[in-house]
């Protein structure tokens, strides 16, 4: 059965933003492979996910003028949780930038965050059926 096993989110630099996603979001390096041209092969993901991040620095001018407007100023990533209020916690004290309260939905408990460079993500904890 087909699967989306990676998305491809442009980044100013791969350290930096290797830093955010581990130290700050608790998500795994999964892989940093130089390809011998000056980038690199960078892979991050939610510890136990299936879907990850591919890490790509900007190339141009065009790209870096993608970095964190990836998707036009809307939510553009769902990171799912299992505890909500652990997890909303452990990045606040990480240092991440929420935009709003948490809300508690009829589809479950959500608060708009955003990455390092401004990229737009709900952290969710859907609700039980």
């Amino acid at each position: 059965m087909p699967h989306i096993a990676l998305v491809t989110l442009v980044v100013r630099d791969y350290d930096e933003a290797i830093a955010f996603y581990t130290e700050s979001l608790g998500f795994d390096l999964v892989e940093d492979t130089d390809r011998g041209d000056g980038s690199r092969w960078v892979v991050v993901r939610p510890p136990g996910g299936e879907g990850a991040l591919l890490l790509a620095r900007a190339a141009d001018d065009a790209q870096r003028g993608r970095v964190g407007a990836q998707t036009g100023g809307r939510v553009g990533f769902f990171l799912h949780t299992d505890d909500f209020a652990r997890d909303h916690a452990r990045m606040l004290a990480a240092g991440v930038r929420f935009l709003e309260e948490p809300r508690h939905e009829p589809y479950g408990s959500v608060a708009v965050f955003e990455d390092l460079y401004g990229n737009r993500w709900d952290l969710l904890q859907p609700a039980q059926p």
